[in-house]
Formats: C-alpha cells, structure tokens, sequence
C-alpha cells in the first residue's frame, strides 16, 4: 500500500497538481507560492518585483532596468560581489531581468542553500547600498548596453520607435533601457526613491519550486523578509491609452543593407480571457517555419528572408507586433501589400483546422517543456500569479487553449488586425557602414 503522504503529493491530473501549492501573505503584504517537488536536492526561487518600465517617466525612465544591475552590488550588510560570492561557493547561481511590466530576480540553488538565499534575497531587498561610485559605473555599463543592443542595431532602434509611435499616452511607449539623455541625469535621489518605492515587501511575489517543504519556507520567510517595513502603496499606473482612429507611420534611414518592415496592432492584456486564442493565432502566423507568414511570404514568395512577431503580455492592453527583414534592394511596400493580403484572409475566411490542431501541438509541447524542471515551474508559477492574476490558472492553461476554435481564432484576428489601429514602421538602409556612437564616459571626458 501507498503511504498516506505519498498519495497527497501525487495528483491524478495536471489540474489537480493545484493542491499541492501552497500560498501565504505576510502581514508585510509579501506574497510567497511554494510548490515541492522533491525528484531532486534542488529550489528554483524567484522574486517578482512590480516595476517596469511601466511605473516611470518624467525624464526618469530606466530606472527599473538600472536596478536589476544594482541589485547585485552589495549592501549594508555585504560587500559589492558577495552576494554572488556566497552563492557560488554553495553551487548556486543567479540572474534577472527586466519587462515593461516587472523585474524578475532569479535563484537557482541546493536546498542545503535555503536559508543563506532567503537571508541574501531579503538584505538586498531592505539594506541595498548606494555608493557614488558604484551607481557612477552601472550607469556606464546600462548606457553602454543601450548603444550595443539598440543605438547599433537597426531592428531594435526600428522597434523602439515604432513602439513609441504605437503608445502616445500609455508608459508602454517608453524603452524599457531608458532613453539616453534619461540614463545621463538620474540622481541619487531619484534611485533611492525609485528603490523605496517599489522594492518593498508588499510590491513583491516570492516563488519557491523544489525540494522545500512549505511550512518550513514560510517560517524562514517571517525570519527574514517579515522583518521589512511594509512599504508606501506604489502609484497606480492611470493612464489609459486612447483609441487609435487611424494608421501612424514612421520612416527611418540608418547605415545598413536590409530593409526592415515592423507592423503593430493595439490587442489585449495578458488577463484577458482572450489570451489563448491570440497566442493561437500567433503560432499559426509566425510560430516556425511551417506558419503561414513564413511558407507564403519567405519561402514562395521570396519577399523576405525571415518574418516573426509576438505579443507583449502586460498588465495593460500592449500591441501585437510583426517584423520582418527583407533581402538586399527589397520593397518594403510589396511585402506590407503581402502581409495585409494574408491578414485579410484570415478576418475574412479563418483558418484551417490542420492550422488549428497545429498550433494547439506546439502550445502544448511547449507547455509540457517547462513544468518539467523546477525552474520552468517556478517561471510560470510566478508568471500566471503575478501577469494572469491568479497562479491557478496555470493549472487550467493546457484545457484552456485546447478549447480554442477556429471562430474563437477568427475573432480575435477581427479584433486585432484593424488598420486604423495599426502603426507600420520602415527602415531604409543607406548602404553605409554602422559608425559606433560615443560612449557616456568618453561624452563625459
């Protein structure tokens, strides 16, 4: 006979595997979810912090994508390069990154290592240091990563503005790297107010995936997270983006070869019951290369030579973009006229079902692929928890989208694909040589 233990941990469906996490709020207002799972010694630990490059402007953007390098560079308690010192020499590791939406830092360790990550993780979110110093040569290093990865890079640039010309109201339109002259005149008092703000208990969402047992993560919580203040209710973002009543263009001309083509449509947020079906319709356009965009449009037609997209799950109504580079001397206005051919296809006439089952097959085996580690649990635990509202929906996804129908595809594609609520972006390459602009501490030589 099967231990009574045994038969509460292992649940007959993936619905039922709900059960087995475990959530608790701090009196703080910090929320933590454990899931154990005890198949090997190691926790997966995440930390969802509300703060994108949603919660700024006023000539502070970046703000969010600076702390996800500051964080990392010591506190009161620890010197700068102790955090991934001490989490080493356990046989730890760590990363982070930042959305419009959220700061996401990430933990990946034995579970010998619990509470030396749990004391680490809270000290950086309540002692963090701001020495002159340090902040001086992160803000070298993020407006270095701003020139490499856009100001150098045709398609980011292009994306950058086309996003900007998307959004006229709504923060989404800000780069989540900040603009240049932003990242130059941050203060110090902007940082530590940013910090105070946002980098507080109850802006917070813990994930722990592994080999815990919830009570004993909770308990390590009050000890060391319960210890912070609550903080002040950050700002809600109020506001609203207005409708878009007509189509808005933008033409850039930059050193290169290929042309590019960017196209972006207002579509829904990441709650929205909608959701399946739009990451449906995605996959049937640009999900590899058997997607109808890539077969007509790169394969037969030959009018470029890679073609993709994807759609921003925020907490606010972001925009369904497609991208597309063409070949050398290519005529961006043939390939629009293509893609707006097979876009009206689908509002008019649908999709098939092979397209249908199709991508269904891909959403699931992606699904599949990341509950299977500790890592992709916690990933997507945090990720419905905090973007979908509520992480039980994790466990309802698989028969959520194999519920999708074809005139469930249709309709969002009706919605979504209105050309009066699409911004079309151009880059026209002239052909010379990308020329490196100058770095910050050359600027400020």
């Amino acid at each position: 006979m099967v231990p009574d233990a045994l038969t509460e941990v292992i649940p007959r469906t993936f619905a039922d595997a709900a059960s087995q996490v475990r959530s608790r709020t701090l009196p703080n207002g910090l929320t933590l979810l454990v899931w154990p799972n005890h198949n090997i010694p190691s926790v997966s630990l995440h930390n969802w912090v509300r703060a994108g490059s949603r919660n700024e402007g006023g000539g502070r953007t970046g703000l969010a994508h600076f702390f996800e390098h500051m964080m990392f560079n010591g506190t009161s308690r620890h010197a700068r390069g102790e955090f991934d010192r001490l989490m080493e020499a356990q046989g730890g590791s760590n990363n982070a990154f930042t959305s419009q939406d959220v700061t996401v830092y990430q933990d990946w360790f034995p579970s010998s290592a619990l509470e030396l990550v749990f004391e680490l993780e809270s000290d950086r979110i309540a002692n963090l240091a701001f020495e002159p110093a340090v902040v001086e040569n992160e803000r070298k290093v993020v407006y270095s990563e701003r020139r490499m990865r856009v100001d150098d890079s045709n398609s980011a640039l292009l994306d950058e503005q086309v996003q900007a010309t998307a959004f006229q109201v709504h923060p989404y339109r800000i780069p989540t790297i900040g603009w240049p002259k932003d990242i130059e005149s941050w203060t110090l008092d902007d940082l530590q107010g940013f910090y105070r703000t946002y980098y507080a208990p109850n802006n917070c969402t813990l994930i722990v995936v592994g080999d815990v047992e919830p009570d004993g993560v909770f308990a390590l919580a009050e000890r060391t997270f319960g210890l912070i203040p609550r903080g002040r209710t950050p700002p809600p973002v109020e506001q609203v983006e207005p409708e878009q009543r007509g189509e808005r263009r933008i033409a850039l001309e930059r050193p290169g070869q290929n042309p590019l083509l960017q196209l972006a449509w207002h579509a829904i947020r990441a709650s929205d019951v909608r959701e399946p079906a739009l990451n449906v319709l995605q996959t049937i356009l640009v999900g590899g290369d058997a997607s109808r965009l890539h077969r007509s449009l790169v394969e037969e037609e030959r009018l470029a030579v890679a073609i993709g997209g994807g759609w921003s799950e925020g907490f606010d109504p972001n925009v369904f973009v497609l991208h597309a580079t063409l070949s050398e001397g290519g005529d961006t206005r043939v390939l629009e006229a293509a893609i707006d051919g097979q876009l009206a296809r689908v509002v008019a006439e649908g999709i098939t079902e092979a397209e249908l089952r199709r991508a269904k097959n891909l959403a699931a085996a992606d699904f599949w692929r990341g509950v299977a580690t500790i890592e992709g649990k916690a990933r997507l635990l945090g990720e419905y928890a905090v973007m979908h509202g509520d992480y039980r929906h994790l466990f309802t996804a698989p028969a959520a989208y194999e519920r999708v129908t074809l005139e469930d595809v249709q309709r969002i594609a009706r919605t979504v694909f209105e050309p009066q609520r699409r911004t079309v972006g151009i880059l026209k390459p002239t052909g010379e040589p990308v020329v490196e602009e100058t770095a910050l501490d050359e600027a400020q030589a």
